[in-house]
């Protein structure tokens, strides 16, 4: 019958295969960027490029469509609204010198929801190695690109590097502020994971509640090993993709 798929109907965990397949492509091209003047190949083109059914590059475009990656307008066409921030892994650690267009090269501005001295948490002292109640300066704040919240952080800092954070102007990132407050370090350390997002961090961050959330528990010690900070770390995924290279080492 002319106008239907040549392709064979698939169905249960064929085509949710399919449909997952096609949406990892298309949701990372998205956010990478990679579609020029962020225009999407027609249904037609994603059809004959990939091998799927009309019924699943509707579905994947609509699943796209409901993340806030993509608008589909009758006429228009299909054009990604959004474009994550690559990131280096290494930037992100803090150990080399940020690139020219990176975020972390002082075009980012903290809204500081809290900045006080409080008694360390017991969870938080035994994962610095100092008692509990040990007075800790807790720094939390959102991470602001533009007017768009990326991340929000809490930091707990032990002194001595919490005498010089305590008062320093916060005008950047996190670790602008520590090369201007004369902090040095030198490990950086990351745990990685994700969760839903709370209704209190949605609303900080823009997003709808349960949205994901790239986790991340950051340990950062100074030149002697010693722990002196410890962060909790919230980066919405659809704004950040970070970039970890590796290469075999041949004797």
């Amino acid at each position: 019958m002319a106008g239907r798929s040549s392709r064979p109907h698939r169905s249960g965990p064929e085509r949710e295969g399919d449909l997952r397949r096609l949406r990892d492509l298309l949701r990372s091209a998205v956010l990478r960027g990679a579609f020029p003047d962020g225009l999407l190949p027609t249904e037609a083109e994603l059809m004959a490029s990939y091998g799927a059914t009309r019924a699943t590059v509707r579905e994947t475009l609509a699943v796209l469509r409901r993340e806030g990656l993509i608008d589909r307008r009758q006429g228009v066409g299909t054009h990604a609204v959004v474009k994550a921030v690559v990131t280096q892994l290494v930037e992100a650690h803090g150990v080399e010198p940020p690139g020219q267009e990176s975020l972390l090269n002082r075009r980012l501005r903290p809204h500081v929801l809290d900045r006080s001295t409080i008694p360390l948490p017991e969870l938080a002292a035994a994962r610095l190695g100092v008692p509990a109640g040990t007075p800790c300066l807790r720094l939390e704040y959102v991470s602001l690109f533009g007017d768009e919240p990326h991340g929000m952080a809490t930091n707990y800092v032990l002194a001595p590097e919490a005498d010089r954070l305590r008062d320093k102007p916060f005008v950047h990132d996190w670790y602008t502020l520590l090369h201007e407050a004369g902090v040095g370090y030198e490990e950086s350390e990351f745990i990685y994971g994700c969760a839903p997002a709370d209704a209190a961090t949605a609303a900080r961050l823009g997003i709808a509640e349960g949205s994901p959330l790239i986790t991340m528990e950051q340990l950062i010690r100074d030149g002697d090993g010693r722990p002196f900070n410890l962060a909790f770390i919230h980066v919405r995924g659809d704004r950040f993709l970070f970039v970890s290279n590796a290469a075999r080492r041949h004797p």
